[in-house]
């Protein structure tokens, strides 16, 4: 059983699974380099990430409502599922002769970008456990 040190953990470890999951989806393109036809995936999670962030802290108290006072306006339109991470593929990189469009020079500097947010989060919630595990100790130490 953990014990919850802060309602933003749940969200550094999703933010945590999805970099891991995008690590993967890169290695995947690189691996697929000289494949013909294939098209670099990557993976969107921010605004999953945000939706999780509105849900935990009860943002939805800030979100300004849209109001219809004629039937005939147009009515708002329905937001976009945020439940998931999408997957998507990357385009704008002119594809070789072989149909294949991965760019190693990005997909190596998107890989190296991954890996210094995923490393960030990893120390980010180490620090705040350690906080939390330092406030239970010094309060055995009172008692």
């Amino acid at each position: 059983m953990s014990i919850q040190v802060s309602r933003a953990h749940d969200i550094v470890d999703k933010a945590l699974d999805y970099r891991a999951i995008r690590q993967d989806m890169i290695a995947s393109n690189i691996a697929n380099a000289d494949t013909p036809f294939y098209k670099p995936r990557d993976i969107s999670f921010q605004d999953t990430l945000m939706a999780k962030k509105a849900e935990i802290f009860n943002d939805e108290k800030n979100k300004l409502a849209l109001a219809q006072t004629n039937g005939s306006h147009i009515p708002l339109h329905e937001e976009r599922d945020t439940s998931r991470a999408t997957t998507f593929y990357r385009d704008g990189h002119m594809a070789r002769n072989d149909g294949n469009s991965v760019d190693l020079d990005v997909e190596t500097t998107e890989m190296s970008k991954n890996s210094v947010m995923f490393n960030a989060l990893v120390m980010a919630r180490k620090k705040s456990s350690g906080i939390f595990n330092s406030v239970i100790e010094a309060s055995a130490k009172t008692s």
